[in-house]
């Protein structure tokens, strides 16, 4: 991965400890985040380093670049994000909700390039073109934030998970910072006012859901289309035991190992392309119960429920394992689009706006999975699953270090104290690099033409 390398500079080849950043940001030091793909375009891209130097160059995440072009562009268009999309930067600071000049100059990103950062809803300007024209734009939040906040999730302990290309679960906990010692991110939940408190969230991100269904259609030709995955895994429910761990580049919370590769594993003369499908599946649920276990042991105590959204919850064999192997039920809201009703939500309850009565939104109706297998099976299956993780390490040739023996039910971050480190991942989805590139690039060009 090409910000690999970048990576390796920040962390000064292994002298620095991944998570030397956290009590600031919140976050490991990966590639995952903008803070290091933006370091990698000023040292690698030239038009970005003559645009910085000439005071042309204008940074953000994707919802920056949709309200400045909103609010007219280069024609004074606002240069703007909120506390959730900074928060994924690497660059704000979680407690002050501002950019730190530390953790800018470890990145050596200047802090002109950045935009203002506000709240998650308030009326932040106006369209300027179109037959919307003066319609205020009054809502911003990430997409896993806007999820949670559709979900109703406004206490602590509620807890959604978000299934699409990836798998993401955001566990709210309150007005409350915490630093996960078991691979979570820490991160803004939402703010919803500029005088209103902030609150945060624990977050595990899983970087294959969909896309290996996906993989199974183009690649492996096994599937004709993803939605086939249910009925084809049901065929061959409870013959064969079959385990994949798809971890195409690397392995996301709570393991965060770039070395790790994908493996299938359990393989006999009786194996078909239905236990592959059937895997494929599995590994959703089991990378999901890998989260939940965490979030249980960072915040003390396990969740009785998990709410689901996203264009994976439509598949309802999908939704029944997952039930199974967390042995918890699974509320599945009937209107899937969570994260869209989220933003809206966060649009209409802005100042000026006032659409929204938090107190008085009714809960979307759902659809509950309950756990239909006994703990034991439960167990004998997620213990096979652990067995496949182990087999999925050390594959890359740049390790950082060893496997341990008789791998514990979640990866522990590596922290001062401990005796054995765990290598962060550092791969990046190609298609996301190449966005972040492209709108900076594309920024670059037109703030020079404001010039």
């Amino acid at each position: 991965m090409r910000t690999s390398v970048t990576v390796d500079k920040i962390l000064s080849n292994g002298k620095r400890n991944k998570n030397f950043l956290k009590s600031l940001c919140g976050l490991p030091v990966s590639t995952y985040f903008s803070a290091v793909k933006l370091r990698w375009l000023i040292d690698n891209v030239p038009k970005v380093r003559d645009a910085i130097s000439d005071g042309r160059c204008l940074f953000g995440t994707i919802d920056t670049w949709l309200i400045w072009n909103l609010t007219g562009g280069v024609n004074g268009g606002l240069h703007i994000t909120d506390v959730t999309n900074a928060s994924r930067t690497m660059l704000m600071n979680i407690n002050t909700l501002k950019w730190d000049p530390h953790l800018c100059k470890v990145f050596d990103v200047p802090l002109a390039v950045l935009p203002e950062i506000r709240s998650s809803s308030e009326i932040y300007g106006y369209l300027s073109e179109s037959a919307l024209c003066g319609v205020p734009i009054s809502g911003c939040l990430g997409d896993q934030q806007a999820a949670l906040v559709g979900q109703m999730c406004f206490q602590q302990g509620q807890a959604k998970s978000t299934y699409g290309t990836g798998c993401f679960l955001l566990y709210n906990t309150s007005t409350a910072i915490v630093q996960s010692n078991h691979g979570l991110l820490t991160t803004v939940a939402y703010q919803l006012g500029r005088n209103s408190p902030v609150f945060y969230a624990l977050e595990g991100s899983v970087a294959v859901a969909g896309v290996a269904m996906q993989w199974l259609c183009d690649n492996l030709e096994i599937l004709e289309c993803a939605g086939d995955s249910a009925d084809i895994a049901e065929k061959v429910d409870g013959v064969g035991e079959v385990s994949f761990v798809p971890a195409f580049s690397g392995l996301y919370a709570p393991y965060w190992r770039k070395d790790a590769r994908s493996v299938i594993v359990g393989l006999t003369d009786e194996t078909k392309p239905g236990h592959i499908v059937k895997a494929a599946l599995e590994a959703v649920a089991f990378q999901t119960r890998d989260i939940l276990e965490a979030m249980g042991l960072d915040c003390g105590y396990p969740l009785s429920k998990l709410l689901v959204d996203g264009g994976m919850t439509a598949n309802n064999y999908l939704m029944q394992i997952q039930a199974d192997y967390c042995g918890i039920p699974v509320v599945r809201p009937l209107m899937t689009e969570t994260t869209a009703l989220g933003s809206a939500i966060a649009a209409g309850y802005a100042e000026g706006v006032g659409v929204w009565n938090l107190k008085n939104i009714q809960t979307v109706p759902s659809d509950v999975f309950l756990p239909s297998i006994t703990e034991n099976q439960r167990d004998v299956k997620y213990a096979r699953w652990k067995m496949a993780i182990a087999r999925s390490l050390d594959w890359a040739d740049d390790k950082e270090g060893e496997v341990e023996e008789g791998l514990p039910s979640i990866a522990k971050l590596d922290d001062e104290e401990d005796e054995k480190k765990v290598p962060v991942l550092r791969g990046v989805s190609a298609g996301l690099f190449v966005l972040t590139t492209f709108c900076v690039l594309i920024v670059a060009q037109m703030v020079a033409g404001r010039g």
